[in-house]
């Protein structure tokens, strides 16, 4: 198993949410965590809680990364883990009302979702490349992306947030292949139904319903459970170009 204990890590999205509780996990695994992330309030007050750093960034924006990662690097050294959790959301139809979905929209999902995801993985990984391996097999870092479910179950309405999924599914294997000779892992994790801040907005009636149609642990995922699988990725050294769906069993339903 490998440690990262006393290296850098980089968690966008690190403020709330999956990245909120990846970003405490790693903390507590002995690493030093910057946050990406462009609520700058939420984000400071959780890296304070942690022992970690912040910057503000858009990752969507390759510039907005590259200062980010000068900032990560001037404070905690190369980073040695990245974990991908920004990313939005997107409900429209193909065609609805007669209308055709709003490339806008679509545009913007994809950017964010799948842009966002490639500028901070490429970014750092070249900084990581450029470093000593620091582990076993000549190891210099892991980079763990986030896709979803709906990369493969995308639902009605789903097509911009499945699509921008699918292209982080996809581009786990070659990004994977890319970095063997540079000793840098890539692995993506597709959650399926986690009590998310945007899930927690719901009624409880409606996030116990959404729960059940979870067949095994019947219920909401806990994203505690998101960070420990990342957490895990990061040591097991043999976990390399794979998508794990963490879902319960779950296979989505057209609606």
């Amino acid at each position: 198993m490998q440690d990262w204990e006393g290296c850098g890590a980089i968690v966008t999205g690190g403020a709330s949410g999956l990245g909120a509780a990846t970003a405490q996990r790693l903390a507590e695994d002995g690493l030093k965590v910057i946050l990406f992330d462009m609520n700058a309030e939420l984000a400071e007050e959780h890296a304070g809680a942690i022992g970690g750093g912040f910057a503000k960034v858009d990752v969507s924006d390759p510039v907005s990364v590259t200062a980010g990662l000068d900032a990560a690097v001037a404070a905690f050294g190369v980073p040695r883990v990245l974990v991908n959790c920004a990313g939005i959301g997107g409900a429209a139809k193909t065609v609805s009302r007669g209308q055709a979905h709003d490339p806008a929209l679509f545009e913007r999902v994809i950017r964010v979702n799948l842009m966002g995801s490639f500028n901070c993985a490429s970014q750092v990984a070249a900084r990581m490349a450029a470093a000593d391996a620091v582990g076993p097999d000549g190891a210099r870092g892991v980079i763990v992306n986030t896709a979803s479910v709906a990369a493969f179950d995308g639902q009605v309405g789903q097509l911009a947030y499945a699509a921008s999924k699918g292209g982080i599914v996809s581009m786990t294997l070659p990004m994977a292949r890319d970095l063997a000779d540079k000793g840098i892992r890539v692995c993506t994790v597709a959650p399926g139904l986690f009590l998310t801040p945007l899930l927690h907005e719901l009624p409880e009636d409606v996030q116990v319903s959404l729960g059940e149609q979870v067949p095994f642990p019947s219920r909401l995922g806990d994203p505690a459970e998101y960070a420990a699988l990342v957490s895990h990725i990061t040591q097991n050294r043999m976990l390399n170009g794979e998508v794990i769906r963490l879902d319960g069993a779950i296979r989505m339903a057209p609606r």
